[in-house]
């Protein structure tokens, strides 16, 4: 006969062997879902899954930001995710005539707006490409300086389908010792690992800047934050798109340096020293080139601050002795000419007032000084690698 007797006292069956044997299950599972989770390591997957162009509008500027309350806005180091938050992942239209504008912070807009940066101002401007398609620039720069952080970007990037592309670059990115400093690509160790190789770069596959996850670290607990910045962003969704504010705007800030000590070193380098090419990357330039495949490529050396102040003879700025920038210059001149790469070299192209806390952040109106020399050189031929030709101030 059946004993109905727990129906009295519910609480019975729960004792503490079976409390014990549900943890234990529950801990078990647990354990599984985190080695199952770290063997299939979904986070460039999940990445490519965004509200962004579905619910809310697509970023115009990379996930980057520091204060993320004030900006809607954060940095996170999930390649696929940022490029999924971004307008470019949007479909190209037909008649779309996409470029996309890469580079370092001054590219991306420190201190700009979003209408302010180089790309928005390309876009003002309304170009046509000679077959007729609407020219349309996308703001692909990021912060940190370093060629090969543009590589990588260009590299998740490509598959968006540009039809030409306008890197920014300056002497601060070249130095080869630069190349493994930004954490975006210090924690993307096997796709960097996959470029050295690839394009046979002169850099350490096994620098230990490069950081190589453990398996617990790859487990759903070692991921909890890059999970949780992948929510973050898709929740700042709702206030990027309401407000269009993705970076917080100080009221004051420290303008850029105009006096220096009597100092002429550089990267641990003096003016006797000299600066060789092997110093520098030139074969991250030539991968970025070799990954844009056909499709033409436009380098400029972007506008620095000159200053007029003490020891102004012996720096251009706080970053660059003279002696060292000078250099720099005729070293890719060379290369370009050499190589084929399309330069414009417009290094002293905007007035020193239009800089604002570094030698390279410029103010809106520096910025549009930049976009109409960059729209000369688009409208004076055809667009293609073939046509473009290398221009020095």
């Amino acid at each position: 006969m059946a004993n109905w007797s727990w129906l009295e006292n519910p609480a019975a069956p729960y004792t503490r062997g079976f409390a014990l044997r549900v943890i234990v299950k529950a801990a078990l599972l647990l354990v599984v879902l985190n080695v199952v989770f770290a063997l299939l390591d979904p986070l460039p997957a999940l990445g490519r899954l965004s509200l962004y162009n579905v619910l809310f509008p697509g970023r115009v500027r990379l996930p980057y930001g520091e204060n993320p309350a004030q900006s809607y806005n954060l940095s996170l180091m999930n390649l696929p995710a940022m490029l999924a938050a971004h307008e470019v992942a949007r479909p190209k239209a037909a008649d779309e005539y996409r470029v996309f504008v890469m580079g370092d912070s001054s590219i991306w807009g420190i201190l700009l707006k979003p209408d302010e940066t180089l790309s928005a101002q390309l876009n003002a401007l309304n170009l046509t490409a000679p077959d007729g398609r609407r020219m349309r620039f996308y703001n692909l720069g990021h912060p940190v300086m370093a060629l090969l952080k543009d590589l990588m970007l260009l590299d998740t990037a490509m598959r968006s389908e540009p039809d030409m592309i306008v890197w920014a670059v300056t002497l601060q990115s070249f130095p080869r010792g630069q190349q493994l400093y930004p954490p975006l690509v210090q924690h993307n160790a096997g796709t960097v690992r996959r470029l050295i190789q690839t394009y046979d770069l002169n850099l350490s596959p096994d620098d230990p800047r490069l950081v190589e996850p453990s398996l617990l670290d790859k487990t759903i607990v070692g991921r909890r934050r890059d999970l949780a910045d992948l929510l973050r962003l898709q929740l700042y969704g709702v206030a990027w798109g309401a407000t269009g504010i993705d970076q917080f705007y100080p009221r004051d800030y420290d303008l850029r340096q105009s006096d220096f000590d009597a100092d002429e070193s550089w990267q641990g380098l003096q003016p006797e020293d000299g600066l060789s090419e092997d110093f520098l990357a030139f074969d991250v330039i030539d991968a970025f080139m070799q990954r844009a495949g056909d499709v033409p490529v436009l380098l400029v050396n972007e506008p620095i601050y000159i200053s007029s102040g003490q020891n102004s003879d012996l720096r251009y700025n706080f970053w660059y002795p003279r002696w060292a920038y000078d250099a720099y210059r005729v070293l890719l001149k060379d290369k370009a000419q050499a190589n084929g790469w399309p330069l414009l070299d417009v290094w002293d192209a905007v007035a020193p007032d239009e800089f604002t806390d570094s030698p390279v952040h410029m103010t809106p109106a520096g910025t549009r000084q930049l976009a109409e020399a960059i729209r000369q050189v688009i409208e004076a031929g055809q667009i293609d690698s073939g046509n473009l030709a290398v221009r020095n101030r």
